[in-house]
């Protein structure tokens, strides 16, 4: 049993974490670009769905890669399944997700930026963070952080709405 003295955990990466308030719609992933992680921004290319990568710009944006719900099946840890190579994803265009914070410090109503160049430790390409790095990360359009990440480096972003 956990007891939450402070604060209870922000959510689960990929997760949509206001269900009234999400539009999905279902892209095929694309085999070649797959995915590391749920609730990452991806790219629609040739109909398919990449994730957003090295040189890309802003207005490549498509949506976020969220998980499928039942979430988790009964073979694999909460939070730790990848998303399949194949079939059909779910991709959020308007809502509220969980994602991981990779650099910078979250607050409400902050700026959520995506790593296009540069990774280095901690610091993925694709990876979400909350300060600009000027050429090294591209600003999302319409998303802000909804408060500071938990002590897992989980918060919440309000995406389109």
């Amino acid at each position: 049993m956990t007891a939450y003295l402070f604060r209870m955990p922000s959510g689960i990466p990929g997760m949509v974490s206001r269900e009234e308030n999400k539009t999905i719609e279902t892209v095929p992933f694309d085999s070649a670009a797959p995915f590391s992680a749920f609730g990452l921004f991806g790219k629609i290319v040739s109909g398919k769905l990449d994730p957003v990568g090295a040189g890309d710009a802003a207005t490549a944006i498509y949506g976020l890669l969220v998980k499928p719900f039942p979430a988790n099946s009964s073979q694999e840890g909460l939070g730790t399944a990848v998303p399949p190579t194949s079939g059909p994803a779910n991709v959020l265009r308007r809502g509220y997700a969980t994602v991981q914070l990779n650099a910078g410090t979250a607050a409400l109503n902050g700026p959520v930026y995506v790593r296009v160049a540069n990774a280095s430790a901690g610091k993925p390409i694709g990876g979400i963070e909350a300060a600009s790095d000027t050429t090294n990360t591209i600003l999302v359009a319409n998303c802000t952080f909804m408060g500071p990440a938990d002590a897992s480096g989980n918060v919440e972003i309000a995406y389109n709405i």
